[in-house]
């Protein structure tokens, strides 16, 4: 199979999420991979209400399309202290969903979210281009949940660190961890992949584990929600066993993620608040307990990649801290 060049036209970033006139247009990833189908919202509250139900999702791309929503607010004349409130509330987990909307209050242009846009896909294929340079050729790579394009706005975080490393000629095969219980990586990223061309295998979450053991597994790439000071990760649930099984079994274990998911007033994992969801989406029948993220303690993780490069342990030191000012 020849290597992925092109990216389809449902992955270019004005696909994903952008502005028209008094709307905010996404393709709706909740359909994906069976139905392509976009929606147009014409206020902050539906793009909030958007947010929560995982329409559009990704620490990133959620912060980018609450920029464009606190935009539409603008254009409406509505009250912008509440659209501010009902967007920043939409998820707690993420800091890039209020990061943005703080960019907007002095300027709540299309404009404005329209260049937060751009450099969010700017940073992807920086931080992408450092984070290549973590795999060796021939590699097998593991992600889990959906860190690309879709969670980003453009490009992708960890799924665009294997996207650059497969241009450069050096991933043989990629792990798709299904994501339990939503599947956004058995249904997004497997769909970014086949769309790249990019040789890859579905798994089941449970199966990573003994993939390591048979010495299937080179290094896993993951993306991230919130990090902390300290190098405390949170990330998609399922992503703190992975570690601990990584480190277990001696595989590289990377975070990859913008500099607008750097957290420096989150000191540790300890104090990033915890989104839990609908327990229906596990099961209708019994009683359910449904975090939708989990910490990873920075001890587990091997390095740190932004779009100002590749940071290791201790993170209090090499993590940009300007960010949030």
């Amino acid at each position: 199979m020849g290597r992925g060049h092109g990216i389809a036209s449902s992955l270019e970033p004005e696909r994903i999420v952008r502005h028209e006139p008094g709307a905010v247009v996404l393709l709706d990833q909740r359909r994906l991979p069976e139905e392509e189908v976009e929606l147009r919202l014409q206020s902050a509250a539906e793009v909030a209400s958007a947010i929560r139900s995982l329409a559009v999702r990704g620490a990133p791309a959620i912060g980018v399309a609450a920029a464009y929503g606190y935009a539409v607010a603008a254009e409406r004349g509505d009250d912008l202290d509440e659209a501010y409130e009902v967007l920043a509330a939409a998820r707690p987990t993420a800091v890039n969903l209020r990061w943005a909307l703080d960019r907007m209050r002095d300027d709540p242009t299309p404009e404005r979210a329209l260049g937060i846009h751009e450099d969010e896909v700017e940073r992807c294929r920086r931080m992408a281009a450092h984070a290549a340079g973590l795999v060796s050729p021939g590699a097998r790579v593991l992600t889990h949940c959906n860190a690309g394009g879709l969670a980003t706005g453009g490009y992708g975080s960890a799924l665009g660190a294997i996207r650059a490393a497969w241009e450069g000629g050096l991933v043989e095969r990629v792990w798709v961890d299904e994501t339990r219980p939503l599947l956004q990586g058995s249904r997004l990223t497997a769909w970014e992949l086949e769309s790249l061309g990019i040789p890859f295998a579905v798994i089941a979450d449970s199966a990573a584990a003994s993939l390591m053991a048979a010495g299937e597994v080179d290094c896993i790439f993951t993306g991230a929600d919130r990090i902390a000071a300290n190098g405390d990760t949170a990330n998609k649930i399922g992503t703190y066993p992975l570690a601990l099984a990584a480190h277990h079994h001696g595989v590289p274990f990377h975070v990859v993620a913008p500099t607008t998911t750097v957290d420096p007033d989150t000191a540790t994992g300890a104090d990033i608040p915890i989104e839990h969801r609908d327990p229906t989406e596990l099961t209708a029948r019994f009683p359910a307990l449904n975090p939708a993220f989990d910490v990873t303690p920075a001890a587990l993780v091997g390095a740190i990649v932004t779009e100002e490069g590749i940071h290791r342990a201790p993170y209090e030191e090499s993590l940009p801290t300007v960010v949030h000012a």
